[in-house]
């Protein structure tokens, strides 16, 4: 694999990161705390590592690969950057609520309701079409979607039991991941 697909998943990954960081700063304490979601977080962090254990080093990364790419590392940016800034000191990487907590549903939150996952999604897909064969990519695939649906239902448990029928009625006008389905 040439050095610039190295850089370009890097930046990717880096540009995608950055602003979880920045919102995770101003976080304040949670009262409400549900630590199963880290089981879904360790199969997401799976999914991502599986990712790399085929033979990516020999491979050559045409252009349209490299496109497609960052195309999709541009979409995930523009959803993590968006999305930290709309939960403005709530993002939480267990699930949880703070007593601060509000149900956000402006910016990307108001097509979907779970936008970083989104993110996190084509991030997945940005980095295996670089690195990964279909085999692997499915694999992660499968891993990468048990472990978000381990978290989005602990989440929006969580958020049911505070927000009750704002929640609900949030729920069913818009769609968990994907926009439009």
């Amino acid at each position: 694999m040439p050095a610039h697909a190295y850089v370009l998943v890097a930046l990717g990954v880096l540009v995608w990161f950055y602003p979880f960081v920045r919102a995770h700063r101003g976080t304040a304490p949670a009262s409400v705390v549900n630590s199963r979601s880290r089981w879904g977080v360790l199969l997401q962090f799976l999914a991502f590592t599986l990712l790399w254990q085929g033979h990516f080093w020999a491979r050559a990364l045409p252009i349209w690969r490299a496109t497609i790419s960052v195309v999709l590392f541009i979409l995930a940016a523009v959803l993590s950057w968006t999305s930290s800034r709309a939960l403005a000191g709530q993002l939480r990487v267990d699930a949880a609520l703070g007593a601060e907590h509000r149900l956000v549903r402006s910016g990307p939150y108001a097509v979907v309701r779970n936008p970083i996952y989104t993110s996190m999604l084509l991030v997945l897909c940005a980095t295996a079409i670089i690195v990964a064969g279909w085999k692997l990519f499915t694999a992660a695939l499968v891993l990468f979607i048990g472990g978000t649906e381990i978290r989005v239902r602990t989440e929006e448990r969580l958020l049911a039991s505070r927000f009750g029928e704002e929640f609900e009625s949030y729920k069913h006008s818009v769609p968990t991941y994907l926009p439009f389905l």
